[in-house]
């Protein structure tokens, strides 16, 4: 269907033009990712990127990562890096190339339902909603391959819901088991599919029990065959154990550590920004959910477009933590939604008689959204240095300082030893290309009230003990430990003791709240104390 009737040929000469305006749209991604491929990698990342590299080691997922994340995004990670390189470019250079291929997908989504011109605006609404500096676009995070997986799905059921081929059914639910490998969140998009499917099956003048039955074998079927061969990959590798308890039990945990009243004002923190980020595109958006109710054209796709967009929130809300980087799961629908706003506006204009308003106020419409968009994050988009844009993110996160600190280690040890970081900053262990000396790769959980945190301590403590990591590494940053009022300290109190016993300092990195970082190497860090609140120690072993 084609809501957009002022754009025949006469108008448009050709129906190359869509194709244009969408390369033009992924070209403009792709410029400005590569312009920041060497921005230092952020805690998430930095955990992939260790977790990959030792998957291309031969080192299985959970055996020295101890994670709730799902498998897949360790797999995405280490295939990503042997194409590109264990880089921090050649990490965003992968994640440049899932996001173009999402953009596509939301044209081929947008074009399906709406036509051409809805596709091409919602691909480009996504685009730029998607590279945003307030969502962390830049940032390879889980969400983005979700929404890859997703999408992809999503199209294949709508195909097979159309000529009602069993391939494009079994194809599209396994894409959405991909993305449930993901992350845990994208389960609710399999709930969404499998709604949206019993509700097409229920929506036909003949229902047929035999067809719909086997149809939803098929579907869960492909939807459960991933995790069903990870859980049997994992078990012959003997992780399965781990993988289950910090997957499951201790997520459980972790999502059930945040109250109604703290996730509502989390909420509220982070929706502002993001709205007010690309103020016009979410106001079209606005304009396109009132359009299902009242444009007859669009309201056959009502149903689909508003469960998307509800279960797409529901994506966000486990934990009610609602992280920037979550509201990626959020843009699709968004973005479905203001390329409707926008076509329903032209149409508007389309009707005049005049042919000034007809055919420029799209064209002045389309350039102002653009523009105003862009003249938001022009900083971001075109002149901040790739060092610049993570302390403008991240403010007070030794991301950048990690480089450092990951090469000081590096050229004094060899890849047989071992490290243990106290704090939560795994991308020190992908740079210097050093094991962990414990799986606690992340100090979050110990600080939770939550019933494993002192076995977790107690394991950690346990670990580095028996590896006797040649250096240490502590992070006093609270961003690296978020401890809580009543977070057992048993491990501070242990590491004192150990470090003063075993170890010597041999490095301080001073971050202060303004001007650059201090890094004192050596001799040099004898006796100088932190004139910040947040530094880190490095300590080797006197032995």
């Amino acid at each position: 269907m084609q809501i957009y009737r002022c754009f025949h040929t006469d108008r448009m000469r050709s129906n190359y033009v869509p194709w244009v305006i969408l390369l033009t749209v992924m070209l403009f991604a792709a410029a400005v990712r590569l312009r920041l491929l060497a921005v230092p990698l952020e805690r998430d990342e930095g955990e992939y990127a260790y977790a990959g590299q030792l998957i291309l080691q031969g080192i299985p997922p959970y055996a020295q990562v101890y994670s709730m994340k799902m498998p897949g995004v360790y797999g995405m990670y280490a295939l990503i890096m042997t194409v590109f390189g264990q880089t921090c470019g050649g990490i965003h250079l992968g994640l440049l190339v899932v996001n173009v291929a999402a953009i596509l997908l939301m044209f081929l989504l947008g074009k399906k339902l709406f036509g051409q011109f809805a596709g091409v605006a919602a691909a480009t609404a996504f685009a730029l909603l998607s590279l945003g500096q307030r969502v962390f676009g830049i940032f390879a995070h889980t969400e983005h391959f979700v929404i890859f997986f997703v999408l992809s799905g999503i199209l294949l059921l709508l195909r097979f819901i159309d000529c009602r081929r069993w391939p494009y059914l079994f194809g599209g639910a396994l894409l959405l088991g991909l993305s449930f490998l993901m992350k845990q969140h994208a389960a609710v998009f399999i709930l969404f599919a499998g709604l949206y499917l019993l509700y097409v099956e229920l929506s036909r003048t003949r229902f047929m029990w035999k067809v719909s039955v086997t149809g939803y074998v098929l579907f869960f079927a492909g939807v459960l065959l991933p995790f069903a061969a990870a859980c049997l990959v994992l078990w012959r590798l003997g992780v399965f154990e781990k993988f289950w308890f910090f997957t499951f039990s201790y997520s459980r945990e972790y999502a059930l550590n945040t109250s109604l009243l703290t996730g509502l004002a989390n909420l509220k923190n982070m929706m502002l920004p993001i709205l007010s980020s690309a103020s016009l595109i979410w106001i079209l958006a606005a304009v396109g959910l009132t359009a299902l109710w009242w444009n007859n054209q669009i309201r056959q796709h009502r149903v689909f477009i508003t469960g998307f967009l509800v279960f797409s929130f529901l994506a966000i809300c486990p934990g009610l933590y609602f992280r920037e980087h979550y509201f990626i799961l959020l843009l699709p629908p968004a973005a479905l939604l203001a390329g409707i706003g926008f076509t329903c506006l032209v149409n508007v204009f389309a009707r005049s008689k005049s042919t000034l308003i007809s055919r420029v106020a799209p064209v002045l419409l389309s350039v102002v959204v653009l523009l105003h968009t862009i003249y938001q994050q022009w900083d971001f988009f075109f002149t901040m240095v790739p060092a610049a844009v993570s302390y403008k993110i991240y403010y007070g996160n030794p991301f950048p300082e990690s480089l450092e600190i990951a090469k000081f280690i590096k050229d004094r040890s060899s890849k047989d030893d071992y490290i243990a970081i106290i704090g939560s900053e795994p991308q020190i262990y992908f740079y210097s290309g050093r094991r962990s000396a414990t799986g606690y790769i992340y100090t979050y959980p110990l600080m939770e009230n939550q019933p494993y945190a002192v076995r977790m301590q107690k394991d950690m403590i346990r670990e580095i003990e028996a590896a006797r990591p040649k250096f240490l590494v502590f992070v006093n940053v609270n961003t690296s430990w978020l401890m809580q009022r009543n977070s057992e300290k048993m491990i501070f109190n242990w590491f004192k003791e150990y470090r003063q016993k075993y170890y010597q300092t041999v490095g301080i990195i001073d971050i202060p709240e303004s001007g650059q970082t201090v890094y004192r190497w050596g001799s040099n860090a004898t006796g100088y104390s932190p004139r910040s609140k947040s530094w880190l120690s490095v300590a080797q072993r006197k032995d």
